[in-house]
């Protein structure tokens, strides 16, 4: 398994004999005004072979139309229902819908989706798009999970705990977002991780590695590209397996080797 952090929550996942990308975005500003604060670790143009685009939800810097254009039209999209039928209808035949608890095959990869605990409506007024994933990509040998955007809950952990540890097996890698947001905005964390969460996640899921994203490429209103990096890094040395922690600049892989039977 190989994992590639290009940027936000755009990550690809190179797991067996497939390679996935995630919430592609690779625009310069967020909303046409929140500026990009880093380049794409990887250009588009650069990218290999991609087998599937994973979408986790509506919000603007998890669903880039500007990117999907940009990207190959013979690429399967998978999304929640309503976000598929939504890209469907805007263009974009090759989106698929996966619900909670439905899985699709992708070569010797299955991908299971499970419900985040986040509002990912894009705008005020369409709840009906509110949805939101998060995934697991499991192969005999290893396994994946991508949290998408999701606030820490009892429910956050069911998707490992139902289909890799009723298996008797570890989780091996956890992407996990992380985030910050000051005092006076307590609402946050109701469907956000922060730096703090996730590393609590962490735990729960007990994977073997963390790799945190969502942090370094925009800056927001309420907070800048790297306050949530930044309070990470300072937890580490308290926390027990802070070596398992891979924190990759935009472009920088980490690879993880099977472990020996």
């Amino acid at each position: 398994m190989r994992i590639t952090y290009i940027g936000h929550a755009t990550l690809l996942i190179e797991l067996a004999d497939r390679i996935f990308l995630t919430d592609p975005n690779f625009d310069s500003t967020l909303g046409g005004f929140l500026p990009r604060v880093s380049a794409p670790g990887l250009s588009i143009r650069s990218l290999p072979r991609i087998d599937a685009i994973i979408v986790t939800h509506a919000h603007a810097d998890h669903l880039s139309f500007k990117s999907l254009d940009a990207l190959p039209q013979d690429v399967p999209i998978y999304a929640p229902p309503a976000i598929a039928k939504w890209l469907c209808k805007r263009g974009y035949p090759m989106a698929q819908r996966i619900a909670p608890g439905e899985s699709v095959q992708s070569g010797s990869v299955e991908i299971r989706a499970g419900a985040a605990t986040h509002q990912g409506n894009r705008y005020a007024v369409d709840r009906w798009r509110s949805a939101a994933n998060m995934y697991l990509f499991e192969t005999n040998d290893m396994s994946c999970f991508f949290a998408g955007d999701t606030g820490l809950t009892p429910e956050s952990t069911k998707l490992v705990e139902r289909h890799v540890g009723a298996a008797g097996r570890r989780l091996d890698m956890a992407l996990l977002p992380i985030g910050y947001a000051p005092w006076w905005k307590p609402g946050f964390r109701k469907g956000h991780l922060t730096s703090g969460d996730a590393l609590t996640l962490f735990d729960r899921l007990d994977a073997r590695y963390l790799i945190p994203y969502h942090w370094g490429t925009f800056d927001h209103v309420t907070s800048k590209a790297h306050d949530a990096i930044r309070r990470l890094r300072a937890q580490l040395p308290d926390h027990p397996r802070s070596e398992m922690v891979q924190i990759l600049e935009p472009g920088m892989s980490f690879e993880l080797p099977l472990l020996e039977q």
